[in-house]
């Protein structure tokens, strides 16, 4: 028996900006119709479309009536980049930073990085699980039902291990696990290419055979990993089968972008520092930018040139970057804020990005990202109208979320 949602005031579809592949998205890209229902069998949308023309064998059919009363109804959220498992907090940290320390300096001192990894290897996975699925009930309580987690605060075998294990556990929403080892230089080795030698020869392997991650991540950075390094490291990961993506550009012109693109990398993750010809690269390439504003209100840097990647043609998604160091916040609506704020983005794209772009950043746009037949059953519900969201921070919304067809938050009286 399925689900028939009737009486939508406003269904948010996303289906143009899925046709359009997340690029140049617009009011109309949106999909809006009014009075709407849609309704999903099992995992999978069998239907969308205006109450009037629904049809006769689908009218007939006994399935589960839920009167929405008037609700606004759009895809899940997708959340495609948060460090989601960790021990830990680093607030003394943000104090010195908002002191004037630099993120490179705290670092060498043996913060950042390393003062999380100290304590994620001491956590135990039960702890680390618990933590997890905590900090994922807080983003399924804002419309997520999409969510990517790394691994990276443990940068040795046995606790990166661990760490994947525990972003398994959680559950309720649909999640994504990558393998950040190349995060940070642990303090058993000398060199980044030595370390990035002991992760492709005996980590990845390891993940591999175990199934804990399907994709590699690395933070290409000046004073982390170089670029060279990187890729030859990268390219070993796509020859396990792994998908592969980039924290790339974030405190200088590095060359994490060139690398992405250069690779086919799903996406390429924060690109404060790109200039036009990096954009115009990207804007060519199926690479998503995937930016993450939050950390750069944190950081007290510049933000992504966003108007510009979006004219060029590139595609955009949004994140959190949700981490105990240099975003500390779970908050969607801080994201899409400063979006429009701070990266000039219209509300239509600030949705798509975090839709359609994030679902493609993840390599799962066949399956989320939009509501339309065939698609997973991935649904936010909500009181107030659409032009609403990204608006007000901090506001909670009373919501009723769906993913793979299971309601796993809120109540529909």
């Amino acid at each position: 028996m399925g689900i028939l949602l009737k009486n939508i005031s406003t269904l948010l579809t996303l289906q143009g900006a899925a046709q359009k592949q997340g690029c140049r998205i617009r009011e109309e890209d949106l999909g809006i119709l009014k009075q709407a229902s849609i309704l999903f069998e099992k995992e999978r949308i069998v239907w969308v479309g205006t109450d009037k023309k629904l049809p006769k064998e689908f009218a007939k059919k006994k399935h589960q009536e839920i009167n929405m009363k008037g609700k606004t109804v759009l895809p899940g959220f997708v959340e495609c980049h948060t460090h989601l498992i960790f021990a830990g907090d680093r607030a003394a940290e943000f104090e010195m930073r908002n002191q004037g320390v630099s993120y490179q300096e705290i670092a060498a001192r043996g913060g950042g990085i390393l003062s999380t990894m100290k304590k994620t290897r001491g956590a135990s996975l039960a702890n680390l699980a618990q933590a997890g699925q905590e900090r994922a009930n807080h983003f399924i309580s804002q419309g997520v039902t999409t969510l990517e987690i790394k691994s990276g605060y443990a940068l040795n075998l046995k606790d990166e291990l661990k760490m994947l294990q525990a972003a398994q556990k959680v559950q309720g929403l649909r999640t994504v696990s990558t393998f950040l080892g190349a995060h940070a230089l642990p303090p058993e080795f000398k060199s980044y290419e030595d370390y990035l030698a002991f992760l492709a020869q005996e980590i990845l392997p390891v993940v591999k055979k175990k199934k804990l991650a399907r994709r590699v991540d690395v933070f290409i950075e000046k004073g982390f990993f170089p670029p060279e390094a990187s890729e030859k490291y990268l390219r070993r990961a796509q020859e396990l089968g792994f998908e592969v993506l980039v924290h790339a550009d974030q405190l200088s012109l590095s060359g994490g972008s060139d690398v992405a693109v250069r690779i086919g990398a799903l996406s390429g993750d924060h690109l404060l520092q790109v200039t036009d010809k990096e954009i115009q690269n990207l804007a060519k390439s199926e690479t998503t930018c995937v930016l993450l504003p939050a950390a750069d209100l944190y950081m007290k840097t510049k933000y992504p040139p966003a108007r510009e990647m979006i004219d060029a043609g590139a595609r955009v998604a949004l994140a959190t970057d949700f981490n105990p160091g240099s975003s500390p916040t779970q908050d969607l609506n801080l994201v899409g804020l400063l979006a429009r704020l701070e990266m000039k983005m219209s509300l239509p794209e600030v949705i798509g990005a975090y839709t359609v772009g994030a679902a493609h950043a993840l390599n799962l746009q066949q399956d989320v990202g939009s509501l339309e037949v065939g698609k997973s059953a991935d649904i936010l519900c909500m009181e107030k109208d659409w032009q609403t969201l990204f608006y007000s921070v901090g506001e909670r919304v009373d919501k009723v979320v769906f993913s793979r067809g299971k309601k796993i938050f809120g109540s529909l009286k």
